[in-house]
């Protein structure tokens, strides 16, 4: 780490390219797309998704357009599926941007069509307008309902016929729920594709599962899996760990120790005192908190890698600094303090401080906040 470096999240490009490569020789479908929504789960998006291009994948997934247009703008030309919108968003920037749109609505596949109409009319290059249909089985989110396939498939058949669009694809998202939910969504989900098949849309991509099901659930692979928290090297399940699956962690929190104090017994620690030193001991103090994406409910629960021994968080994570108890062992200023990253380096891990935070390994990645520099390896 660099004298600079007063916090950073290091990202192994190498592990990302890797991940995805170990998942798609175990998945083994046609396509593969790297999902890099919120900036590649608080990764870098621009930086993960070329990896993950190097990996194998052939399609990148986002939740809305303004992340897949930062994505063309770093000169990014594969191929893109954006799939939540604004109710009035307008869509001829990802049109003319060959941004592949998920529509869960009537509204918002008629919104579409419209946006094409304009960009026609207003005299530029034709530009082809590719959609892919989002089918709601079970989520209770986003997605075309059951009630509404005809009429929306019936709509999609009819821009297709006229040249206005093409569907692409069909797709939905499970809720991992349960083995028997799972497969009811699934269920669900084909009568969707025969349903759309009766209007005449066989789409090129069908699409359900994301990290986990794909690994468990051969039946809901299709010819397409979107890989999400697995490309990141961290496990979807609770009873299989990332090494077991063969992935490698790809971001490494980390900071140096700001400032070291001895202290007698008794002494108070960051807001409202809900920890006391039980003897004389030494405080180090490290430079990231809930305003970098630190849980608070990491205060007194979770764990950080210090000159080579394992200490927890002493009293209330603040906003910019926490606070930790190293007793006797040697620290001193400008000492690296590692939050969290590759077991296999004997740090912490996302996944152990899921569990002091009562969440999950999403998350924790997720909200490290952009400013936290990311510095990345390849």
């Amino acid at each position: 780490m660099t004298d600079a470096a007063f916090r950073e999240a290091v990202i192994d490009l190498a592990a990302l390219a890797h991940n995805v490569e170990r998942l798609r020789r175990m998945i083994g479908t046609e396509h593969t797309m790297a999902v890099v929504k919120a900036n590649a789960y608080g990764h870098g998006a621009v930086e993960c998704a070329n990896a993950a291009l190097a990996g194998g994948a052939d399609w990148l997934g986002v939740a809305d357009i303004e992340e897949a247009l930062e994505l063309r703008a770093a000169g990014i030309d594969a191929p893109i599926l954006a799939w939540l919108h604004d109710p009035d968003a307008d869509f001829a920037p990802a049109i003319a941007a060959r941004i592949d749109i998920g529509i869960s609505s009537v509204a918002q596949l008629r919104a579409v069509a419209d946006a094409q109409r304009r960009l026609a009319e207003s005299g530029g290059d034709p530009v082809p307008v590719s959609v892919q249909l989002k089918l709601e089985t079970g989520l209770s989110r986003n997605g075309i309902s059951e009630p509404d396939w005809v009429e929306v498939f019936a709509l999609a058949a009819a821009l297709a016929e006229t040249g206005e669009l093409t569907v692409r694809g069909i797709f939905s998202h499970l809720a991992n729920a349960s083995p028997a939910a799972d497969v009811a969504a699934l269920a669900l989900f084909e009568r969707g594709l025969a349903s759309a098949a009766a209007s005449g849309i066989v789409p090129e991509l069908t699409h359900l599962a994301s990290t986990a099901a794909a690994i468990r659930m051969p039946a809901a692979r299709f010819n397409l899996v979107r890989l999400g928290i697995g490309i990141y090297g961290l496990s979807p399940f609770d009873d299989l760990t990332s090494a077991e699956l063969g992935l490698t962690p790809v971001m490494t929190l980390r900071g140096r120790v700001a400032a070291v104090r001895r202290v007698p017994a008794g002494t108070g620690v960051s807001y409202d005192y809900t920890y006391r030193t039980t003897g004389e001991t030494t405080l180090a103090l490290v430079p990231l908190g809930y305003a970098d994406g630190i849980p608070r409910h990491a205060s007194n629960g979770a764990a950080v890698s210090l000159n080579d021994a394992t200490f927890l968080i002493s009293g209330r994570v603040a906003m910019d600094q926490f606070v930790v108890d190293v007793g006797s062992h040697p620290v001193a200023v400008g000492d690296e303090v590692v939050l969290f990253g590759d077991p296999a380096a004997g740090v912490p891990t996302a996944d152990d401080w899921a569990a002091a935070c009562g969440t999950i390994n999403y998350e924790i990645v997720t909200r490290i906040g952009r400013r936290v520099p990311r510095s990345f390896v390849r």
